[in-house]
């Protein structure tokens, strides 16, 4: 039996994705990095609560199979592009970090659509550049996972992403299918699909093709 540990458990995806890693008989160990109660019953889900900026003390409390990283935040909820950078960037890179050096051997990343350490759009070169970062960590698995706009009910409002949904709701037979709206539960499912599988090397799963979960 194998350990999973998951950063990002309570967002959009991270908690359609906790719910299926406690469920499945893949893992029987489920490691949640968090910053309050989760407040589930599961005899498999060890909940680590953790100070992303002090991240090394719990290197020793960090031993999984499989890594499996949902955070993310918006430049709006950030307020500045140091704060996104840092939750976006340095915490992902810091979990890869410390999870290749206890053995881990698989590491699956949430990014977006149009992710591209070239791009002039702030919020897309950040998740180019922690995609590249991550790659150089040499995980022997390095799935990416570049998701158009979320559906789903959030616990936070953005009203961005509100506005979009609308459209989507009423227009979305128009978007071309590289762009449309994705269910967050499909991003879940497809990432614990590609864990099973265990194929070694680095692999990126766009929208479109996330579709089919």
């Amino acid at each position: 039996m194998k350990t999973a540990l998951i950063a990002g458990a309570t967002g959009l995806i991270g908690k359609q994705l906790l719910t299926l890693l406690l469920a499945t008989n893949r893992y029987d160990k489920v490691i949640a990095l968090t910053r309050k109660d989760l407040n589930i019953n599961s005899s498999k889900l060890i909940e680590l609560k953790v100070d992303f900026t002090d991240f090394d003390k719990y290197a020793d409390q960090l031993q999984a199979d499989d890594v499996f990283c949902c955070l993310g935040t918006t430049m709006a909820k950030a307020k500045t592009k140091q704060k996104f950078y840092e939750v976006d960037y340095s915490y992902p890179l810091r979990i890869g970090l410390a999870t290749k050096l206890s053995g881990a051997k698989q590491y699956f990343l949430v990014s977006a659509l149009g992710a591209d350490k070239n791009s002039g759009i702030y919020y897309n070169k950040v998740k180019g550049e922690v995609e590249e970062a991550i790659t150089n960590v040499a995980f022997e698995s390095f799935h990416i996972f570049r998701p158009s706009l979320l559906l789903g009910d959030r616990a936070e409002k953005r009203t961005g992403e509100d506005a979009a949904k609308f459209v989507y709701k009423f227009f979305g037979f128009l978007i071309p299918g590289k762009y449309k709206g994705i269910e967050a539960s499909k991003v879940a499912r497809a990432m614990l699909h590609y864990a099973s599988q265990e194929k070694d090397g680095k692999f990126i799963h766009e929208s479109k093709d996330l579709q089919q979960f």
